[in-house]
């Protein structure tokens, strides 16, 4: 069968992680979505997203499709559903179709025709950018067990300290030495070839992907998650980092959520809670206003290729757009939109060609190129957030 990962109709809700990338390929747990489905369904995916998107993320249409909507998480329930979907059915939760069977294009898909299966069970789904860090710990287990089960976990050194050693996996290539790890509130997976170096204090849950690295010295909390190739240090509570990032000092990052290619400067902090406790609220894109999250504790969202100087301080409840760089004293605003330079002094357009040099010599170091693809995909998001840069 073919399946399509489909964006649905929170996609601008999850902005700035979208305008770089499908709602399907955000991370959250160990896996991204994308991958999760694909373990479940045993069976590759392709994407209907934005049109600016579709040469990095490229859709695949068969003459029988099931098109699922990428906004919920699988489950092996939902899963063996959607495998049994025969035509002209679909599956909802609510008002909301999580999959349906199609011979035809999907813009001629009308529901009125169509058998629905409710489903009823209680199921994962990102609506809005918090519910990544939030629900990660769900998320989290729920890759644990499908990633590991059967499986044996490789040698973890004798240096270390483990805590509920059943609940620690580490892939083949995974290094750890003279840390304690402890799985009591959450398991704790290392993936691939990542590292560990001496001296860190974990606590799970906690997922360090592929190739990954933890300096000396940090203090992790769950449910915190950090994306193939990143490199993290100093404290990190609550946080989903999707890769190739680094937050490689002392600092605070809690209840937050970067993008890729991220650059977090020695001794940044962010806040996660307001000094009256009160409820967080965030900028959305969708209603172009601060909404509340309904959250006391929330950081910052920071989308892919932005950076801080050291020092950078964030109020609660901050979204940095794509590109920025963020370098002066003092707390910025808690918006700052796409391809902003400055700080709290002020900010000023960060063009293009300055933002693609940064990013070509940054992947690079990573041994990925930057190709006109990326470019294309990011001179559009500049274009898109023309209207809230005032520079």
């Amino acid at each position: 069968m073919n399946y399509i990962l489909f964006d649905g109709a929170v996609r601008n809700n999850l902005l700035p992680f979208t305008f770089t990338r499908p709602v399907a390929d955000i991370r959250i747990g160990i896996l991204t979505i994308r991958e999760k489905w694909e373990k479940y369904l045993g069976n590759t995916t392709t994407t209907i997203t934005e049109d600016y998107l579709s040469e990095k993320y490229p859709m695949v249409e068969m003459e029988e499709n099931v098109l699922i909507n990428a906004s919920f998480l699988p489950t092996k329930k939902l899963a063996n559903l959607i495998a049994d979907l025969k035509e002209n059915e679909a599956i909802f939760q609510g008002e909301e179709v999580i999959a349906f069977f199609t011979k035809q294009s999907q813009e001629e898909v009308d529901f009125s025709s169509y058998k629905a299966i409710d489903f009823k069970e209680d199921i994962l789904r990102l609506v809005n950018t918090w519910d990544i860090f939030e629900k990660n710990g769900a998320a989290l287990e729920a890759d644990f067990e499908l990633i590991t089960s059967g499986r044996k976990s490789a040698p973890i050194s004798k240096s270390n300290t483990l805590i509920c050693p059943d609940r620690i996996f580490a892939e083949h290539g995974a290094i750890v030495e003279h840390s304690i790890l402890n799985a009591k509130d959450g398991p704790i997976y290392l993936g691939k070839d990542s590292e560990i170096w001496e001296g860190n204090l974990i606590r799970g849950a906690f997922a360090l992907c592929e190739k990954a690295v933890v300096k000396m010295g940090a203090m992790i909390y769950g449910a915190t998650t950090i994306g193939p190739y990143s490199k993290v240090c100093g404290e990190i509570s609550n946080a989903v980092i999707f890769g190739y990032s680094s937050k490689g000092h002392d600092g605070y990052l809690g209840n937050s959520v970067l993008g890729e290619w991220c650059n977090i400067g020695a001794s940044s902090n962010n806040s996660n809670l307001k000094n009256n406790y009160a409820k967080v609220r965030l900028w959305n894109y969708a209603t172009e206003t601060f909404e509340q999250t309904g959250l006391q504790f929330c950081g910052l969202m920071m989308g892919d290729h932005s950076k801080t100087a050291i020092n950078t301080m964030f109020n609660t409840g901050t979204v940095i757009g794509v590109n920025c760089n963020i370098y002066v004293p003092g707390f910025p605003r808690n918006f700052v939109p796409s391809f902003s330079w400055g700080g709290a002094t002020g900010f000023s357009t960060y063009l293009p060609e300055k933002a693609f040099e940064a990013a070509q010599v940054m992947m690079a170091r990573r041994h990925v190129e930057f190709d006109n693809r990326e470019a294309h995909i990011l001179e559009h998001v500049f274009e898109l957030t023309k209207k809230w840069r005032h520079y």
